[in-house]
């Protein structure tokens, strides 16, 4: 047993009753399944009363092991065998002086969505699915109470029916241990949205305060850009969500408007292709539908401009800006621009040049003798037989050009730039 589990044992032998003049029923506790059980351990960890939360695998026909538990997943959707697999779940151990069960299934009622089957947004499988496994009839009646109850707020906010299996607790395996207060352990990962923000009924003052995600304002869609938006969707203590403000939306000059939000479902009159799952999801609409979605950060921007990148720019503009392609000279944009302004990032909107750094070098491409503090970064180019230095872009990572030693004073050098991905922006757009 490992040294976690024995700490707990010993804190849970101090707390059940066996101190003097306790009671020897101090503690009780329930086995739920709420789809990846990281995420369900913070859930019903955070709730006062609560003892201990502990992943398993329950009320399978296989092995309790985590590696077994995928393998029959995919045999099952193979159709090489129909054993029953375990799901993925939480067993709660709590106080019901402090807290009553019908009060842990409000948590985990509205912490899940209870109607999506064997998954639980993008995880997909029998070993996701909602359950709710007792050891007692008297907990049997509490569980199908909360359910009905639930159901009808449900169904009240226009979802179907909930597919939350309750049954008796048959087999319980003990996960491994690094999957044990994973979220402890691992701060910066996997970020729940909090259910389907729909509170339970008669869920009073004075109880565990519903999720964020329940609390926060539906996004409009009339007040949004209809054409295209970008919809960052958010939980409350995520630090990917914390992250991706500080690295990206905190820098935001790209054209693309963005909006961020807590609550989980698309703005009013608009379509999202599927439940989400993790935060940050950063989500693509036009003219009011998803098109495209890019799930989770830590700290890879330019993957993330890259994505956005792709609904931007033309396929002859992605060549260059994604494989280190090169316009034909003559062809490019902005060779005879002379108005006043800056060259922009195509993606980002980030500032590259300024158009008093341009000159007519004649070799068919727009070029520069300087570009703007902390604009580009260079690299070393050995391709097409010769060795060049890159220039690409500092805020997205695309390709831009080359630089040579051939440019006008007072740098001496030639930023030959693809025209085809540059944005011109004129001063008096800026002003």
């Amino acid at each position: 047993m490992s040294p976690r589990r024995i700490l707990q044992g010993i804190i849970l032998f101090m707390v059940s009753g066996f101190l003097v003049g306790a009671s020897a029923a101090s503690s009780d506790s329930i086995v739920l399944g709420m789809g990846c059980f990281w995420g369900a351990e913070k859930c019903m960890g955070e709730l006062p009363g609560v003892l201990d939360v502990e992943s398993g695998y329950a009320n399978g026909e296989v092995q309790g092991r985590y590696q077994t538990v995928l393998a029959q997943e995919k045999a099952r959707r193979a159709g090489v065998s129909s054993k029953r697999n375990h799901a993925e779940v939480v067993k709660v151990t709590f106080d019901p002086a402090k807290v009553s069960l019908e009060r842990v299934l409000i948590q985990f009622w509205e912490n899940h969505d209870p109607t999506q089957g064997d998954r639980q947004g993008n995880d997909v499988g029998s070993n996701y699915r909602s359950a709710i496994y007792t050891r007692s009839d008297a907990q049997r009646a509490v569980a199908v109470k909360t359910r009905d109850a639930y159901q009808s707020a449900l169904t009240a906010r226009g979802y179907g029916p909930i597919t939350t299996e309750i049954e008796p607790l048959k087999k319980y395996f003990t996960a491994e241990e690094y999957h044990q207060d994973y979220l402890k352990k691992n701060p910066d990962g996997y970020c729940g949205l909090g259910g389907t923000g729909v509170k339970y009924p008669g869920n009073a003052a004075g109880a565990a305060a519903p999720p964020a995600a329940a609390k926060a304002p539906r996004l409009d869609g009339k007040a949004l850009a209809f054409e295209r938006q970008l919809v960052v969707f958010e939980a409350d203590d995520c630090a990917y969500c914390r992250k991706f403000k500080a690295e990206v939306l905190d820098r935001w000059q790209s054209p693309v408007a963005v909006v961020r939000t807590l609550h989980p479902e698309a703005p009013t009159g608009w379509a999202l292709e599927k439940a989400l799952f993790a935060t940050p999801t950063i989500v693509l609409f036009e003219k009011g539908k998803e098109v495209s979605r890019y799930t989770g950060y830590n700290g890879e921007a330019t993957r993330f401009w890259k994505w956005l990148g792709f609904h931007l720019l033309t396929p002859a503009q992605q060549q260059i800006a994604f494989e280190q392609g090169t316009e034909r000279p003559g062809t490019g944009s902005h060779l005879d621009e002379k108005r006043p302004g800056t060259f922009v990032d195509p993606i980002t909107g980030a500032p590259l040049f300024r158009s008093d750094t341009k000159f007519d070098s004649g070799t068919g491409w727009p070029s520069f003798f300087n570009p703007l503090p902390g604009a580009i970064t260079l690299h070393d180019d050995f391709g097409a037989r010769m060795k060049r230095v890159e220039v690409r872009s500092a805020s997205s990572g695309i390709h831009l050009g080359h630089v040579f030693d051939d440019g006008p004073p007072p740098t001496g050098k030639r930023y030959c730039i693809n025209g085809n991905v540059l944005k011109f922006v004129p001063d008096e757009e800026r002003k």
